[in-house]
């Protein structure tokens, strides 16, 4: 039964330490951007939905391979807006969602990725590109100069 318990949490941690640090606040995203010098990377999403929003998760925030470069250079910040009751928001985050979207997402679109300083200025926007993780990587990071 020991071992059991211990394969279990040692399952967990693992998938934990291999999953992208996703931030939900936007005041705790600049807070975290400021204190660790590093960019927000805002992304909207409709999570349950929206085809070019589950490829961009599935081939680029996924990937081992753009966790890697990305863990010392962005916080990650995700306004998602899914449509399946299952996977319905609190009323807070949708409204903080929303709050977003008015601000940095008007036309919305559908994965949209907009790049912010620290204090929530606008330096670039991109969306969803076949591209490699490194190359989706050095576009968002093209937005800091």
């Amino acid at each position: 039964m020991k071992i059991k318990l211990f394969i279990i949490v040692f399952a967990f941690m693992s998938i934990q330490s291999y999953s992208q640090n996703w931030q939900t606040d936007f005041e705790t995203s600049k807070q975290l951007a400021s204190d660790e010098d590093k960019i927000i990377v805002l992304v909207f999403q409709g999570s349950d939905w929206c085809a070019p929003c589950i490829k961009l998760d599935r081939e680029i925030w996924s990937t081992q391979e753009f966790k890697d470069l990305a863990s010392d250079k962005f916080i990650m910040l995700q306004a998602d807006f899914p449509r399946r009751k299952n996977n319905k928001l609190s009323a807070e985050q949708q409204e903080h969602n929303n709050k977003l979207a008015e601000t940095y997402n008007k036309n919305g679109y559908f994965p949209f990725v907009v790049v912010l300083d620290s204090e929530g200025n606008q330096l670039g926007s991109l969306g969803y590109e076949k591209i490699t993780p490194t190359k989706y990587f050095e576009k968002i990071v093209s937005f800091e100069n």
